[in-house]
């Protein structure tokens, strides 16, 4: 049986193809048509999931999708009742509910057949939950999802035991975490959809100087779990203009006039960032943590678990979710490689299974690997095409057949200071390079964050990079020691440490790490243990292989990148590129 999971009409729209319970192909729309967070209809992706198992729409037996605009119709009513007056500011809103019941028409405009009632609607963070348990492994857990908004509902707290997800309570609309974060965040000039991990990189930067004022828009409520103080904002009254059904995402500013009286002006957008920007984005931080655990400490005394799992786009505050462990009783703390919108589209799938099979436990694979990937025949017919350019540039390709060999060139290459574009086998699903489609150099090199931001990713200084680390040799380097596999959580890194690789080290003496294990990625597990055995030092840096866009999917656009940029070395495959 084949089903078909979407994320529709918001940002970060993707699909995932599901055969016999069993995720066979995921893959977020901006891979493919290189916009950013790209929002609407991933027809380029269902195409792609389709391709990847050589099946039809027709093959399909049911499509489920991460919404239900069905659902809370009483809440949405009221809501609207007593909105009756402001009602043209949310028609954005009602054309993507009319987009989501009309799905069919949808499919029939690209493939010419109908779906025949194969849809099956999921409430939006029942999907975040499923994506996130059952990849977890976890028998039994708590859940959290916190993000925006999705179904009118910001929030959900549970249980999962026994394959069954049970919720103990909601936060709907207008009150929302991830709606706070991103006003803060374009309060600091980030304006772009998606900008938040910009405040959380910036947060370490600065002193929660302005905790008190943050709270006054934000604040934990025993009974309601939290509470924007909505006299700040105006999602709620005037509304905010948002586009969800094409090309990139825009939300307009969140908060209202007064927020200027709280907290003074606003940073413009490209103006310099001041040590007050900085405070401001530690303060921001600080109460987004404390009020988050708290919600994990309030859900463990209604359900004491040593397990929990988090989802929603909140889930990938990196900084939070490295505090978790010391801060409340959970022991196992578990993130998926896709906790925002993007993953929606799995949890949409497991949830449908589970209703068109009842009672049905459902464990799927948490490896990231879902994407797209290339033989060596069709990347050896790329590179010829790139013949003349290669050598109007003096660039030179090798072959290095050996895998073995291969390890150890990267390995040296990174050890003479090389910066390097690596591109194997298939293309990571979510947010986050891991090894497949990303950009690797020393970090022990004390310069390579400059010439990364500088000259090669073209964003913000501020920004830290990422390492990968052996698994096994996490408790050497880290105050704590706990698998993250997806990049999920920031640790500090041991005292005696910090020196040997200042290039990922961030500014507060924390890493956003990466643990590797051969069962997810043997290949680049074996590079970083070539790099160990030279240097005796078992991690490399790793980030993005982009340039201000999205992840490079193909080997065009790899080769593009390393054309464009400084990168000295490009191995794509067994295929060596470089500068002569």
């Amino acid at each position: 049986m084949y089903i078909l999971g979407l994320n529709a009409y918001h940002g970060d729209c993707s699909a995932c193809l599901f055969k016999d319970g069993n995720i066979v192909a995921a893959i977020e729309e901006e891979r493919l048509t290189r916009v950013k967070h790209a929002a609407g209809f991933p027809i380029n992706s269902i195409k792609f999931c389709l391709n990847k198992e050589n099946i039809l729409l027709r093959n399909v037996h049911y499509v489920a999708v991460n919404r239900n605009p069905n659902l809370r119709l009483f809440s949405k009513s009221l809501y609207a009742l007593k909105n009756i007056f402001k009602i043209s500011k949310f028609t954005n809103r009602v054309k993507n509910l009319k987009k989501i019941n009309s799905l069919d028409k949808e499919f029939q405009n690209h493939f010419g057949e109908k779906l025949r009632n194969k849809v099956i609607l999921i409430d939006h963070h029942m999907a975040h939950a499923s994506s996130s348990v059952t990849m977890s492994k976890f028998n039994e857990c708590n859940y959290i999802t916190l993000d925006g908004f999705g179904d009118f509902v910001s929030t959900t707290i549970g249980s999962y035991k026994k394959g069954e997800l049970k919720k103990f309570k909601e936060v709907q609309f207008p009150h929302s975490m991830g709606l706070f974060y991103t006003a803060i965040t374009q309060y600091l000039g980030f304006k772009n959809y998606g900008d938040e991990y910009k405040v959380m990189g910036l947060s370490s930067y600065g002193k929660p100087f302005y905790k008190d004022k943050i709270y006054e828009l934000i604040n934990y409520d025993k009974k309601n779990l939290f509470k924007l103080n909505l006299k700040y904002f105006k999602h709620h009254d005037e509304g905010i203009e948002m586009s969800w059904l094409e090309g990139e995402p825009k939300i307009s500013n969140i908060y209202n006039d007064r927020i200027f009286n709280l907290l003074g002006e606003e940073r413009k957008i490209n103006e310099k960032i001041s040590e007050f920007h900085m405070n401001i984005a530690a303060s921001a931080q600080t109460v987004f943590e404390e009020i988050a655990i708290k919600i994990m400490n309030k859900l463990y005394e209604i359900n004491p678990s040593e397990n929990i799992s988090l989802s929603g786009g909140c889930a990938m505050n990196s900084v939070m979710n490295g505090k978790i462990k010391k801060q409340t009783k959970y022991k196992n703390i578990y993130i998926n490689h896709s906790p925002g919108d993007s993953g929606g589209c799995i949890g949409a799938a497991t949830e449908a299974i589970k209703k068109i099979k009842k009672n049905t436990k459902i464990v799927v694979s948490d490896s990231p690997y879902l994407g797209s990937s290339y033989s060596l025949s069709d990347i050896k017919k790329i590179v010829l095409d790139y013949r003349k350019i290669f050598d109007e540039k003096n660039i030179l390709v090798k072959l290095i057949s050996d895998r073995n060999l291969l390890f150890k060139d990267i390995a040296k290459s990174l050890v003479d200071k090389n910066v390097i574009g690596l591109f194997q086998g298939a293309m990571e699903f979510g947010a986050r390079a891991l090894g497949n489609r990303s950009i690797i150099a020393d970090p022990r090199n004390a310069g390579i964050k400059e010439l990364l931001n500088e000259k090669i990713k073209n964003r913000e200084k501020f920004r830290p990079f990422a390492p990968s680390i052996l698994e096994e040799d996490v408790s050497d380097w880290f105050d704590i020691n706990d698998n993250v596999n997806f990049m999920s959580k920031v640790y500090k890194i041991n005292e005696n440490k910090k020196n040997i690789v200042p290039g990922v080290v961030h500014v507060d003496g924390t890493c956003r790490l990466q643990t590797v294990s051969k069962s997810y990625n043997e290949n680049y597990y074996n590079i970083i243990k070539e790099f160990k055995e030279l240097t005796n030092v078992p991690m490399i840096l790793n980030t993005s292989f982009n340039e201000n866009e999205p992840i490079v999917c193909s080997p065009r656009e790899a080769i593009d990148c390393f054309l464009r940029t400084k990168m000295d070395k490009l191995y794509i495959e067994k295929y060596l590129i470089y500068r002569g």
